[in-house]
């Protein structure tokens, strides 16, 4: 095991084909340990050269409906209506403490992921 430091982009590439080579590795051997030690250099190293963004709260809440296979009318009951869920979505209306209370139970979301600001369209 020759485990460094990711300082360069080309450590970076060269640990992401290591991880691949070794990615499934029996448990408890030394390049599955190896696996795991590169996995953690890598993570930092993107979250310090590819920092994401969280999403805004209307694009969550989007991503969270698709990951349950959830559609508008499914969370009429936790924002008021399929009328009030379709203003929401498409950014024509904010939403109220009371939604981010139902939304952070229904979908598992962080409050403070929906608190977020946001613009509205038009």
């Amino acid at each position: 095991m020759n485990i460094k430091l990711i300082k360069t982009e080309a450590d970076y590439q060269k640990a992401l084909k290591r991880l691949e080579e070794i990615f499934d590795s029996k448990i408890g051997t030394i390049e599955s340990d190896e696996a795991d030690i590169l996995g953690l250099l890598i993570d930092e190293y993107e979250k310090k050269h590819y920092h994401i963004d969280a999403p805004d709260p209307i694009e969550a809440i989007k991503i969270r409906m698709e990951e349950l296979q959830l559609k508008q009318v499914d969370l009429a009951d936790v924002i008021g209506g399929t009328n009030r869920v379709s203003e929401i979505l498409n950014r024509k209306r904010k939403l109220t403490v009371e939604m981010i209370r139902n939304l952070t139970k229904r979908l598992n979301l962080s409050p403070g992921l929906l608190i977020r600001d946001y613009k509205l369209s038009g």
